[in-house]
C-alpha cells in the first residue's frame, strides 16, 4: 500500500460521496428525490447537497473518505489509496446534482382501510381528532402491503411532492417515496395569518406537539408545523434545510422560528447550527422537549402523569 503525498491528500477530502459512488458503485445508489439519494446496503444512509449522513447509526460526513472510513471500516491509509485513482491531474471528478432530472413521485398503494395506523398513532398518543383531520385531509393513509403509514407532503396546490413511509410495527422501517421532493416535506400550515414556525425532525414528533397544543386548549390548525424527517448532523457552515429554505422564501412574513428538534446530539448539534444559520434574519428559539428524547417521549410521559394524577 503507497503512501499519499500531502497535498494529494487535500484533493482525496475534496471527492464527495455521491461522486465516488457514481464513478465506482452506480448500482449501489438509489435515488429518492429530486437531489437526495440513498444505498442499497443501508437504505436509512442519505446523500444530499455534498452531505451524507447514516441516520440508523446516527453518524455522517462531507466526504467519500469519511464514507469509506466511518461506514466501510477502512482505515485511512485504505481509504485514500482506494480514492486516489478518482483524481484525475489533481483535480476530482465531480457528478452534478444539478443535471439529474426530476422524477415522479411514486406513491404506495392505499389500503382499503385505515385500522393499523390509526391504532399506531393512538398508541404514540395521538390525538383521534388531529388523527382524522389528517385522513380527512389526505395528509396520511395505510399502505396496502405492509400497513406502514404514509404521510404527505404537499405544494401549495394541495399537489403531493413528497411521501415518508414508516413501519407500524416493531420494525424500524423508515424511507422517503421514490421521487420525493424533500422541499415540500409533511406539515400542517395555518389557516390564518401567523407569523411563526414550528420545525421537527419528524412526522410524529409534529402530531405529538399538535396533540400538546390541543391537550391545552389551543388550536393545533392555526400554526404552522414543518416536519424535516430528519436532520444533518452538520457545521454552522452547512446550507438551511431545503424544507426550511423553501418556506421562508415563499413566505416573506415569518419573523418567529420554534426549533423542536430532539433532545440528543445530532438534534442539538442541529439545533445549534440552524441557529447561527437564521439569527440574523429571524427571531430562532430552541424548543426542544421538556422531558425525554422527542417531542412524542415528552406527550407519552405528560399523557402518564395525567392518569396517575385523575
Amino acid at each position: 500500500m503507497l503512501p499519499i503525498k500531502p497535498d494529494v491528500i487535500k484533493d482525496i477530502k475534496k471527492i464527495d460521496l455521491l461522486t465516488y459512488l457514481k464513478n465506482n458503485d452506480p448500482d449501489e445508489l438509489i435515488k429518492v428525490s429530486r437531489d437526495t439519494y440513498s444505498t442499497k446496503t443501508h437504505d436509512s444512509l442519505k446523500i444530499n447537497n455534498g452531505k451524507w449522513f447514516w441516520f440508523s447509526r446516527g453518524i455522517g460526513g462531507y466526504s467519500a473518505l469519511d464514507y469509506l472510513i466511518k461506514v466501510k471500516d477502512y482505515s485511512f491509509l485504505q481509504a485514500a489509496n482506494e480514492l486516489v485513482k478518482y483524481i484525475n491531474v489533481e483535480i476530482p471528478i465531480y457528478f452534478n446534482n444539478e443535471h439529474i432530472s426530476k422524477t415522479k413521485l411514486i406513491l404506495p398503494k392505499k389500503n382499503k382501510n385505515n385500522n393499523i395506523i390509526i391504532s399506531y398513532l393512538i398508541e404514540r398518543g395521538i390525538d383521534m381528532e388531529i388523527i382524522d383531520y389528517l385522513i380527512e385531509n389526505d395528509l396520511i393513509y395505510e399502505e396496502k402491503n405492509s400497513h406502514n403509514i404514509v404521510f404527505i407532503g404537499t405544494d401549495y396546490n394541495k399537489i403531493p411532492r413528497y411521501a415518508f413511509i414508516r413501519s407500524t410495527n416493531e420494525k424500524r422501517f423508515m424511507h422517503d417515496a421514490s421521487g420525493s421532493e424533500k422541499e415540500y416535506s409533511f406539515r400542517l400550515l395555518s389557516k390564518t395569518y401567523n407569523d411563526k414556525i414550528h420545525i421537527f425532525e419528524s412526522a410524529i414528533d409534529l402530531l405529538s406537539y399538535a396533540t400538546i397544543l390541543k391537550m391545552n386548549n389551543r388550536d393545533f390548525k392555526k400554526e404552522n408545523l414543518i416536519a424535516l424527517s430528519g436532520v444533518y448532523q452538520s457545521s454552522s457552515n452547512s446550507k438551511i434545510p431545503c424544507a426550511i429554505k423553501k418556506y421562508l422564501e415563499n413566505n416573506r412574513h415569518i419573523k418567529k422560528i420554534f426549533l423542536h428538534l430532539d433532545n440528543d446530539s445530532v438534534g442539538r448539534n442541529a439545533t445549534n447550527n440552524l441557529i447561527l444559520n437564521l439569527q440574523n434574519e429571524y427571531e430562532v428559539i430552541d424548543g426542544k422537549p421538556f422531558e425525554g428524547k422527542d417531542w412524542n417521549d415528552f406527550l407519552l410521559i405528560t399523557i402518564n402523569k395525567n392518569l396517575k394524577e385523575r
